[in-house]
Formats: C-alpha cells, sequence, structure tokens
C-alpha cells in the first residue's frame, strides 16, 4: 500500500489545530451549514442542530472528551483558525468492520472567500496524517459527483474511487396509484431469500459495510430470526415483486431510527417495472411511520424505474478510498 509523506503540519501551517469539542462544535456547525446549506436535507439540518445544542452541553462534552476515537461520530479532527475565527474544517469519524478500524473524513468545508488557498488540502492532508498515525490504512471519504474541483483535490492525494451511489427520496402518501402492469406483488416469501441476499450482497458490497448500521441477517427468514426481532421490538417489512412466478426484485423495510431504511434487491436482468412497483407500495404502506422515505442505490442502475415511483434524487455521492 502506498502512503502519503507529509510534513510536520503545526510547523507548516500556524493556523491548522486539532478540533477542540470544548469550544468550537457551535462554529464548525456554522461553517458546515455556510458550505452545504444548498444541498442539505433534513438529516443533514438536524446534524447541525444537533451539533449547536451539543457544543452547550457540558456532559456530552466531558464524554465525547473520552470517546472521541471509539464513537463513529465526528468528535475529532483538524480546524483553520485565523484571526480567532473558524474558517476550514476536516472530521474524523472512526469505524469498526470485521474487527478492522476505519476512519471516515468528512465535513471537509472552508468558507467560500477562503478557498484555493491550499485550506482543504492541508486540512485532509492532516486528516490522513492522523489516522496513519493511529495505524489505520483503511481511510475514506465521500464527495458530490457534481464537484469536480474537490474530486480532483483528493484523487492527487491519492483516493480513488470505489463506488458511486445515488440517495433518493419520495414522501410516503396512501393514495399513491398502483401501477398498472403484470408484476404480481407479495410479501417476501421464504424461498426468496437466496436470490433477495445475492442481490443485496451484489448492490451493497461488504467493502462499503462499514458505513452501516445494519446486516443482511435482520432479513433471513426462519423462527429463531423472527423472535430474536420479536424480542427487540424491531417490524422489518419485506415485499417481493414477481413476474410468470419468477422473482424480480424486492425490497425491505428496516427501522433504525432513520427514514434512509429501504434497501432494494434487483438483478441485473430485473425488469425495471417489478422495482417501481415496490417502491410506490412502500409509499403506500409506510404512510403512517415516515412523511418522507429515502434510499440509496448505486448511480446509473435502475435510474428511470425509481423516477417513474416519483422519487427524486438529493445527491450522487462518490466513495473514495485512500491508497
Amino acid at each position: 500500500m502506498s502512503s502519503l509523506t507529509l510534513q510536520n503540519q503545526s510547523e507548516q501551517h500556524p493556523h491548522l489545530r486539532p478540533l477542540s469539542i470544548l469550544r468550537d462544535l457551535p462554529a464548525v456547525a456554522d461553517l458546515i451549514e455556510t458550505c452545504f446549506s444548498s444541498t442539505m436535507d433534513n438529516e443533514g439540518r438536524r446534524y447541525v442542530q444537533d451539533m449547536r445544542r451539543a457544543g452547550n452541553d457540558n456532559a456530552f462534552i466531558k464524554w465525547a472528551n473520552r470517546a472521541a476515537e471509539t464513537t463513529s461520530l465526528p468528535l475529532s479532527g483538524y480546524v483553520w483558525e485565523e484571526d480567532g475565527k473558524i474558517i476550514g474544517n476536516a472530521s474524523l469519524v472512526p469505524f469498526r468492520h470485521n474487527k478492522q478500524r476505519v476512519y471516515l473524513i468528512a465535513n471537509i468545508a472552508v468558507q467560500p472567500e477562503h478557498r484555493r488557498k491550499g485550506i482543504a488540502q492541508a486540512l485532509t492532508q492532516r486528516a490522513i496524517q492522523h489516522a496513519r498515525d493511529k495505524k489505520v490504512d483503511n481511510i475514506w471519504l465521500h464527495v458530490r459527483e457534481d464537484n469536480p474541483g474537490a474530486i480532483d483535490l483528493y484523487t492527487k492525494l491519492g483516493f480513488i474511487e470505489r463506488a458511486r451511489r445515488t440517495t433518493w427520496q419520495a414522501t410516503t402518501d396512501r393514495l399513491t396509484p398502483t401501477l398498472q402492469t403484470d408484476i404480481t406483488l407479495t410479501g417476501r416469501h421464504p424461498n426468496d431469500w437466496p436470490t433477495q441476499l445475492n442481490w443485496l450482497t451484489r448492490l451493497y458490497p461488504d467493502r462499503l459495510a462499514w458505513h452501516r448500521n445494519w446486516s443482511f441477517t435482520s432479513l433471513r427468514p426462519g423462527f429463531w430470526n423472527w423472535l430474536y426481532l420479536l424480542f427487540v421490538d424491531i417490524n422489518i417489512r419485506q415485499w417481493s415483486a414477481l413476474k410468470n412466478n419468477q422473482l424480480q426484485a424486492a425490497l425491505a423495510w428496516i427501522p433504525y431510527g432513520r427514514g434512509e431504511s429501504l434497501f432494494a434487491a434487483t438483478g441485473e436482468g430485473s425488469d425495471p417495472e417489478a422495482l417501481t412497483a415496490l417502491l410506490l407500495q412502500a409509499r403506500r404502506e409506510l404512510v403512517q411511520l415516515y412523511p418522507n422515505i429515502i434510499f440509496e442505490f448505486p448511480a446509473g442502475e435502475f435510474d428511470g424505474a425509481i423516477y417513474a415511483a416519483e422519487f427524486k434524487p438529493l445527491r450522487t455521492l462518490i466513495w473514495m478510498q485512500a491508497t
């Protein structure tokens, strides 16, 4: 594995310093909102609000100082400060997957009037060096596909694209129309599980699994899994779409506290109408649970089918990994 050679950042960049949970969170929240407000969804706005509240919560700050390197929250990172004002930020979010440590570099932001001065590059390099110092080589970041300047920067810093994924959103509505098609919708049958698992493995590959807090096993049929879900009070819903008695697509809803809990499974030769019909079904059935539903899918796959279910793309992110 190649590595990046960095100079001593504290000497090279006197304005760059570690994030202070005690005093920096509200200012970083303001910076993130300034830089990303035009593309921020409801979760992003909640994230900024939570960051501001956390900055004024003494109990949280005491806990965060102990947990910064062990919990998957943006509690560590680096800021760029000039004249007492934070004008740049790069957060570090630690994860664990298969007993391996992973770092996500997130919230790379610079005030508009201070861009093109190398601040984002310096912050990103320092975040990478932090991970290397912690003996972590599995380092990731996300970047919007419509941000060519940032993509070019991260490529020059040694990141390569691993995946490109679109987040879609739609409102729920019990009056959502039913698609007129020869596709039949049913509850997910246990016999559909092997095919569903195979498709999910392709669409949600293991190399990205560190970022999600659910596993395929929660969808597995069987009495013991049903009993476990009943015990932990998780009400998973699953649907199958059939054509000529052949599985064309499956859709699962996993309630884990966020709106992004739909997971679609399709094969490369699946009928697109199957996915459309399933998404329309979810919009009808989940109306009492969420006003909006969101799901993530590989960019460019079945886009027409998703549009046909009246989902709108929120963003397409490129997942990049340091080499």
